[in-house]
């Protein structure tokens, strides 16, 4: 976590994956992130997994630095308060971050009529406001029909919300970007990022449309292959499985030496008339290169393997579940600054990763675990709104708010 953005205050109304996402970024860049719940949690309080004791770890993961107030937004004192923390006055207030339906209660004409600068990023489906999640976009973009075996008949899903997490990523810049517009012209501005763009975006830059396009050719399904160069998986001796990849020349020849392939190499490029130091006569070439290496990886154990491919400069790496990776990778443990063990309240210590972002000159401040559901409810409302405690004890009588006591 860095203080970059300190002073800034982010009001977030979310589910799921991108939004949240998106504000837990802000914070760790120092903003201050208000997340707002209904009363005993919204749709992804609960989502898996969960620890032994029903808490969610995926909640716990995404919120990681934010504050938590538990607000009954069906009671128009509630609504009102939400708003009131939306369009709190100040330079660095009136930023607000949601996926909730465009139109719905907290919509962006009836707050802005309260601040003319607000700032509003609505995180949606599809561009025109219909409903979709990462699975039903993923499904629609030729992904999964790229994925799998080769020659697999069904398209196949993967575990990755990849567009979730960009569109996360994009939310956190398109507010920075919006509040840098305020700071010099003092306009706000109604941002609208939706996952199907994010997606089709992602296809473009990745050349899949113009492929698309131009060719009338569509990726297909080619097992463990890397596309247009040569990446394959191979098992050792003792079963381990790992990854072989060479994308230029000089990987290349430092795989062809480390796995006493190169004579080889240049009988068979003689004899089909390729060059394998071009990356896409190596790919054209890929199952003849997989049976060259196959043999010289089967008949060494893992660590053999690990010692010559490392001492040789190899790009290669190890498939691990993910217990493997935490109990054995350094890169997912204290030896990384990016990996802190914090202590969770109600679930436990366990490695928790801060901001990926590594700023040379500015010093990293310690990983703030997420709140409990309502934690902060109180504070806000006393700090932020100036409400004396007998008005935020009424509001407790009455169901508007909730909170918790956090044990020590």
């Amino acid at each position: 976590m860095y203080n970059l953005l300190s002073g800034m205050r982010v009001i977030e109304g979310s589910a799921f994956v991108a939004a949240p996402l998106g504000g837990m970024t802000l914070g760790q860049l120092g903003a201050e992130v208000i997340r707002f719940d209904p009363i005993g949690g919204g749709m992804d309080h609960k989502r898996w997994p969960l620890d032994n004791k029903g808490n969610s770890l995926y909640w716990a993961g995404l919120n990681k630095g934010k504050k938590s107030i538990a607000v009954n937004s069906r009671e128009s004192e509630g609504r009102e308060i939400i708003e009131a923390l939306i369009c709190q006055p100040g330079p660095d207030n009136g930023i607000f971050l949601t996926n909730h339906p465009p139109g719905g209660a907290y919509n962006f004409d009836k707050l802005k009529a309260r601040r003319k600068d607000l700032i509003m990023l609505n995180v949606l489906g599809s561009h025109d406001g219909t409903p979709a999640v990462d699975y039903t976009i993923n499904c629609a973009l030729g992904f999964p029909f790229a994925t799998g075996p080769r020659g697999g008949e069904r398209p196949v899903n993967h575990l990755l919300p990849a567009w979730d997490l960009v569109t996360g990523s994009m939310a956190a810049t398109g507010i920075l970007a919006a509040e840098r517009q305020r700071s010099r012209t003092g306009c706000g501005n109604l941002v609208k990022l939706a996952l199907s763009d994010i997606g089709i975006w992602v296809a473009s830059a990745l050349g899949h449309i113009a492929e698309a396009s131009l060719l009338d050719k569509n990726r297909t399904a080619d097992g463990n292959h890397i596309y247009g160069a040569f990446g394959h998986d191979f098992l050792t001796l003792d079963g381990k499985r790992i990854m072989l990849t060479a994308l230029t020349k000089a990987q290349w020849r430092r795989l062809k030496i480390a796995v006493e392939i190169t004579k080889p190499v240049i009988e068979f490029e003689n004899d089909k008339n390729l060059n394998l130091d071009n990356e896409g006569d190596r790919y054209i070439a890929r199952d003849n290169i997989v049976a060259m290496i196959e043999p010289w990886v089967a008949s060494r154990d893992y660590s053999n393997v690990k010692n010559i491919l490392e001492k040789a400069g190899v790009l290669w790496g190890p498939y691990q579940n993910f217990t493997e990776l935490l109990k054995n990778d350094p890169r997912c443990s204290v030896k990384n600054p990016l990996i802190e063990v914090k202590n969770q309240p109600e679930i436990g210590s366990y490695p928790m990763a801060g901001l990926p972002l590594r700023f040379h000159d500015l010093a990293n401040m310690p990983v703030k675990a997420a709140p409990l559901l309502g934690e902060n409810t109180d504070e806000v409302l006393s700090d932020i709104l100036g409400m004396p405690d007998h008005n935020i004890a009424d509001l407790h009588d009455r169901g508007i708010i909730g909170g918790v006591v956090v044990s020590v």
